[in-house]
């Protein structure tokens, strides 16, 4: 999920009149959206920047995608993903879920960045891969693998200089204890370590592991 704005291409509504987060339902969402930051392909969800009240928000929605994917990958995907987020809560890193729309859609904390290419190499923060790699084992200490961070546009430069991830559709949640956690689970998260290698190089000097 990248923040690229491609409003102009979709025919996306002039926001109307505004309404709380509480109040946001699928009737009342198009007059809402403020632009698309991604369309999604047959398989994936359209991610819309959305105006509830005062603040701006992420809707994460399968419902454009054709019926036999709506009732089948689109619910299963939208139900899992908002299960990372819950098991992620309270990471710095993390977006908050801040709701759930209907079973195709879920409503998350919208956190800008610049999505992680070498051009970025020399403008971050000291500490910043060191920052991503804490986040990254924290994550990983809660049983979630994320195995889709060498992708560019789901590991962010927050406006604030911090890492943000974003994105967990692939990712998979183990529960504390179990089998698949003690056997599955660490050949999983050497992918997450293999990509963090990945930004390690391209993000240049300056920018290495505590």
């Amino acid at each position: 999920m990248s923040y690229r704005d491609e409003s102009s291409e979709g025919g996306i509504q002039e926001p109307g009149t505004r309404v709380d987060l509480a109040s946001l339902t699928r009737r009342n969402l198009a007059r809402c959206v403020e632009s698309r930051l991604h369309r999604g392909g047959w398989g994936n969800p359209d991610v819309l920047l959305v105006r509830v009240g005062d603040r701006t928000v992420v809707v994460k929605d399968y419902a454009p995608r054709r019926a036999w994917v709506r009732a089948t990958l689109g619910r299963f995907i939208t139900a899992r993903e908002q299960r990372v987020y819950r098991r992620l809560a309270g990471l710095e890193s993390v977006p908050r879920l801040l709701g759930k729309l209907d079973e195709l859609a879920f409503i998350l904390e919208y956190r800008p960045g610049r999505s992680l290419t070498r051009s970025l190499a020399g403008s971050l923060p000291a500490g910043f891969v060191a920052e991503l790699e804490r986040s990254v084992a924290a994550m990983h200490e809660r049983g979630v693998v994320h195995l889709d961070l060498r992708h560019r546009s789901n590991v962010l430069a927050g406006e604030d200089g911090h890492p943000v991830l974003i994105d967990f559709a692939s990712a998979i949640c183990f529960r504390p204890g179990s089998l698949a956690g003690r056997w599955i689970r660490p050949a999983l998260v050497r992918l997450d370590q293999r990509a963090l290698h990945k930004w390690r190089e391209r993000l240049g000097p300056g920018l290495t592991l505590r």
